[in-house]
């Protein structure tokens, strides 16, 4: 059965089950801190900054939640330790509402706009052209045609991994030789899906960091020949990152927004790791909406982000 057809309370387990080593170890940080204590005071803020720090909601995102707990500290002159796990959960909330982290119903694209083109980007064992993979089931299991293109002509495999996921999913996949001009798969790609009167077209891209300029001129080359076919294309550019590296996820954040436009982000691999802080941080520092999140190895394992559900889940609700 695939995902699409899952119930709300299906969705919901794969979520807690994903989010549960971030959940016990945050929660289990938090018991100790307010043990014996009955307020919330100087001592348990400190700590709590340190548990935020720690489970990689990093310093600033943190800084900005310790301060609006201590302003309502301020307000209501009394807060005991019960209610902390209310307010942290308020401001989280509120932050990621902030953050533009909006809730999508489903996997769906703007019919407006067909082909709907979509470039992905992220550095090399992210899980950028497995989450690729997934999108594509996922849309293909909500009645959309799509196209993949494999771009990612320097890393070795990049192609032939891709072509292997096209497989499985049951899509076309337009590729070219090793080495080939990234820009000229792109354009073959979007050409074909535009041919074909495909809904979505994916476009893998190369992970490489080593050189940001090189990297920019890459993507903008990219951008520019998918242009020419599919006006103001691509339409959305997704930022792969991997959840249980944490604070590196923040340095490649910086990296590929100061690259290219960034317009939505997919924070992988949350199932094995207590670092699921991560999106919140990145959702607030960044201000670019967390779209999906990969919960999981199989093929269904990807969630549309719905900032509600997560907190709830992340709060044991």
């Amino acid at each position: 059965m695939g995902f699409f057809n899952r119930s709300s309370k299906e969705k919901n387990e794969t979520l807690d089950k994903g989010l549960e080593k971030t959940k016990v170890s945050f929660f289990s940080k938090i018991t100790r801190a307010v043990a014996g204590k009955s307020k919330v005071d100087d001592d348990i803020l400190d700590d709590l900054e340190e548990i935020l720090v720690t489970s990689d909601v990093g310093v600033d995102t943190t800084l900005k939640i310790i301060d609006r707990i201590e302003a309502r500290v301020e307000k209501d002159k009394y807060l005991n330790t019960n209610e902390l796990n209310s307010i942290l959960r308020e401001e989280i909330t509120l932050l990621l509402t902030e953050s533009r982290s909006n809730d999508v119903s489903e996997f769906s694209v703007p019919s407006e706009n067909k082909p709907h083109v979509i470039m992905v980007v992220g550095v090399n064992g992210v899980g950028k052209t497995t989450t690729i993979g997934k999108l594509a089931h996922q849309f293909k299991q909500s009645g959309l045609s799509v196209y993949l293109g494999a771009a990612d002509t320097f890393r070795a495999a990049a192609v032939e991994q891709l072509d292997i996921w096209g497989k499985r999913v049951g899509v076309p996949v337009i590729k070219q030789k090793m080495g080939s001009d990234p820009a000229s798969v792109a354009f073959d790609a979007v050409n074909s899906a535009k041919a074909h009167n495909a809904d979505v077209v994916i476009i893998d891209t190369a992970g490489r960091l080593h050189n940001k300029v090189n990297l920019m001129n890459e993507l903008t080359k990219i951008k520019n020949v998918m242009g020419r076919i599919v006006p103001d294309s691509p339409h959305e550019v997704l930022l792969i990152l991997d959840g249980s590296t944490g604070q590196n996820a923040f340095e490649q954040a910086k990296q590929f927004t100061a690259a290219t436009e960034v317009t939505g982000l997919v924070i992988t691999k949350l199932d094995g790791t207590a670092k699921g802080g991560v999106v919140i941080g990145i959702s607030d520092q960044f201000k670019i909406p967390v779209k999906y999140i990969g919960l999981g190895e199989g093929i269904d394992d990807l969630q549309v982000f719905r900032r509600k559900e997560f907190v709830d889940s992340l709060f044991g609700e």
